[in-house]
This record gives structure tokens, sequence and C-alpha cells, in this order.
């Protein structure tokens, strides 16, 4: 049984050098900067044989009104309310602070197992700093440097007590659960008769599998808010500050019966604005996110949609091959709806002609309104992403548009397309095999895609498209 370990601390003690040590992955940012950190981040943590749930958290400030330090404060809370163990960082290096003795007084209060971290405890300038930490009441102190590794033999006593303790209580509801259960003669199982329906009913898409979804777009668009209306709590930070989002956070969510992984980023601003170093870090870590996920959500503002940086996104998109659907957000601010609709339908279709017919859904993330309308989008645009053709199909429809439009003659001589096959799903990527591969013109291939497109129904997704040189591997040499 897992168990959750939250690590808390002031700015800048090394809480998510940690992390990254513990889950064994650069997931969180890191920086010199106090105050890098503002949402909690979830992660799997390993130590040895042990996996646990781990915390990230940002750096305790000691604020209570609504500024941005208020906020990521009682971030800090719920993690806190969410663990199980409760690791106190501090600085060695640095000592005890008044930060440090006022979240100590905090933490003692909320009634949780809380064992004291002293970080950067490497070399003799840590030693003051390990006998001050008994001052705050959590007795000795564990010496660990997160950067180089050093201490996790402690951690990990700590923590399989912490799992060996939570499985004995696991057991012990086990055993009262199994005498308080009345006795049967025969087990049934009340969905026996579904099972065997749906051996023969359509099924969506892959449905036990997960889906990585990516909320992207231009700073204070609002992809924090609708993350937090999707899941129904206030899981990520938002506020009208712009780029409040510095790391991208995964937060898992269950719709409809299927896990959805949703990744919330950082806002990306063209990049000529991108300046400071914590700025580009966060911009590179929301590309990696769209690299990462399955479909990727462009979170657009209504009151000022498709500005130049929202199309630069989506053909970014486009070119790493991610199914995408855009989400129009603020769409309660908007007055005429009908007339705006349409003008944005209108801008879709010409603005972004290498997708055409992408899913576009209107929404108010603040007031939760057509969230299941972008769920549908999403698992529709998912499905065209996986679609597999049959070659035999494919095949008689290249013979017939090649009936319909013949390939250009270059230099005087007529180009063949011999055999067309699927290569690959996600995206769908097809082959097709050229006389005279260098010479077909790109405006025949994309006669070729628009073509699919619109026979095979891959509306909204990127298809690849690769000219190769050869015959029909299935034809002999005589042409039998």
């Amino acid at each position: 049984m897992s168990v959750t370990v939250a690590i808390v601390g002031r700015p800048n003690v090394g809480k998510s050098t940690l992390f990254n040590r513990l889950v064994g992955k650069k997931l969180a940012i890191v920086d010199d900067t106090p105050g890098v950190t503002r949402d909690r981040r979830e992660g799997l943590g390993r130590i040895g044989d042990l996996t646990f749930t781990l915390l990230d958290t940002a750096g305790y400030e000691d604020a209570n009104d609504d500024s941005l330090e208020a906020r990521m404060r009682r971030q800090t809370e719920m993690a806190i309310a969410e663990a199980d163990i409760i690791l106190m960082m501090i600085d060695a290096r640095a000592g005890v602070t008044p930060t440090d003795e006022h979240f100590a007084r905090l933490l003692r209060r909320a009634g949780k197992t809380i064992h004291l971290i002293a970080n950067k405890a490497e070399g003799r300038a840590a030693d003051a700093g390990l006998i001050e930490a008994y001052s705050l009441g959590f007795g000795e102190a564990i010496p660990l440097s997160a950067e180089h590794g050093l201490g996790l033999a402690d951690l990990y006593t700590i923590i399989s007590q912490a799992v060996d303790k939570a499985e004995a209580v696991k057991a012990e509801e086990f055993d009262y659960e199994m005498v308080q259960k009345p006795a049967t003669d025969v087990d049934v199982d009340e969905d026996e008769g579904e099972d065997q329906a749906g051996d023969t009913a359509p099924m969506r898409w892959n449905p036990n599998r997960y889906l990585n979804v990516a909320i992207v777009g231009r700073p204070n668009a609002g992809k924090s808010t609708l993350i937090n209306r999707m899941v129904g709590a206030e899981r990520l930070l938002t506020g009208p500050e712009a780029g409040i989002t510095r790391d991208s956070i995964m937060v898992p969510w269950e719709w409809e019966g299927r896990v959805i992984n949703l990744v919330d980023t950082a806002g990306i601003r063209r990049k000529a604005r991108v300046q400071g170093k914590l700025e580009k870090l966060s911009v590179a870590d929301s590309l990696r996110s769209i690299q990462y996920a399955e479909v990727v959500v462009l979170l657009l503002d209504a009151t000022v949609p498709f500005e130049k940086q929202d199309l630069a996104l989506a053909d970014l998109v486009e070119r790493e091959g991610r199914a995408m659907v855009i989400a129009v957000n603020k769409w309660d601010l908007v007055e005429d709806k009908n007339a705006r609709l349409a003008e944005l339908r209108e801008q879709c279709e010409r603005l972004l002609p290498q997708l055409r017919g992408i899913p576009l859904v209107t929404l108010s993330g603040l007031q939760g309104r057509n969230i299941d309308r972008l769920m549908k989008a999403v698992f529709d645009i998912e499905r065209v992403w996986n679609v597999k053709i049959r070659t035999a199909k494919l095949n008689r429809w290249l013979a017939a548009l090649i009936e319909h439009h013949p390939p250009p003659a270059v230099s005087g001589r007529r180009l063949k397309l011999r055999y067309m096959t699927q290569a690959k799903t996600r995206p769908p990527s097809f082959i097709v095999f050229v006389s005279r591969p260098d010479a077909l013109p790109m405006a025949y291939q994309r006669y070729l895609i628009n073509g699919l497109r619109q026979d095979f129904g891959l509306f909204g997704t990127p298809i690849r498209l690769w000219v190769r040189g050869g015959k029909n591997p299935y034809v002999d040499d005589d042409g039998k």
C-alpha cells in the first residue's frame, strides 16, 4: 500500500531538487531564484524497493490575504492535508530562520507525522545548522544533500516504517470486513450479462487506456481555471496575474470511466518576448508537454482569439503530429454569440488550412460550461487520430482519384502512382510509391492529402504523406 509524502519548507531550501531526485526525472523546474515552484506537483517517488506518492510544494510564505503568496500558501496547506508523512526541509547552511520557526508551529497543529530534513548538509558549513534544528521541536534532523543524493538511506527507513504501518492498518480493515460480510453459497456477478453482451457491442477507441491531454495557450487564457473546474477542486493556483503557472502539472481525472491525465502548462508568449531564464525554462517545459501529449487543447481567449501566437502554437502542434482541439474560453464575455461563433469558424478554416475540420468548442472555464462538449471533441479527435485504413481500400481509392485527376507530366514524362499503404497511426501516415518520387509536385501531394481527409473523414488531424520510389511489392515483374 502506498503512502503520500509531502516535501514542505520555506522558499529555496531545495524541495524541488529532492522531488526530482526521488522521482528519478527532472519534472520540477529548479533554479536559484526563490519561489520558483508555485503549484503542488505530484509524482511517483522511489527509494530502493519502496514506491510512494510524492508531493512537491511551493515555499511557505507568511501571508493570509488574497495575494499570490497567500494563494501559494493555501496550495501548500492542501498538500499537507493530503499527506501521510510531512518532510519539513530547512537549509542546513543557513540555519533556522524565523520563517522556519513560524512554519514549524503551524505544522505541529496539523496532527501529521513530521520529520525534519536538513538539506545542503554536505561539508562542515552545515554543522551549526544541524545543531540549531533541535530548536524546532521535531527531534534530530536528517542530514541530506538532495543535489548529491546523500542521506537517502535515512529517508528509506522513515518511509518504509510508514508503509509497514499503513499495510498493517489495511490488513486489519480487511479482516474486519471479512468477519462482517455474510457468507453465501454462490458468488453471483451482477455484471455478467453486460460482459457477455459487450462481446459484440461497439466499443469506444481503447477505453481502458489513459489519455494524456495537454492544455496550452497564451498567458492568462484560463488554462488552470479550466482544469480546476474539470476536476471539481482548486487543484491549481489561479489568479488575475498573467504567467502564474511555471511548471507543467499533471492532474489525473476520470471522465466516463476513463482516466485522463490533464497537463496544465505555462503560458507561451512569442519567442522575442521571452526574456528571463525562468520563463525560458517554463516555455521549454510546456513544449515538452506537447511532445508527450496525445491530444492538445489549444485554449484561446474569446476576447482576442487567433492572435499570431495562437496560430504559431497550432502550427507547432500540427508539426509535432498531435491531435488537437481548439477551445475558445471566456465565452461568457461574448455578447452576440451566434455571429461571433460563425466568425470564429470562418477564421479557423481560413487561418489553419492544414487542419481543416478541426473541432472548435466554446466554453467558460470560470463557470464550468460546455466541458462535456470539450471532452466529446477530445474523444472524437482521438479516434480520428488513431484511424487505420485497409490497404486494399486505400488502393481502390487511389485508382479512382488518379482516374479523376491524373498526376501531371514532368519533363514530358507522365508520373505513375503505383501503390499506397498506411505506415502508421497517431497521426495517420501514408506511403505512396511513385515512378519518380522527386518529381511529384507538392500541389499534387496536397491534392492527395485533401482527398484522404475528405473521403476518409480525417478532419482536424495532421496527415503525413511520404513519397517513395519503387514498384508495387505485391505485383510480379511481369505485371501479374
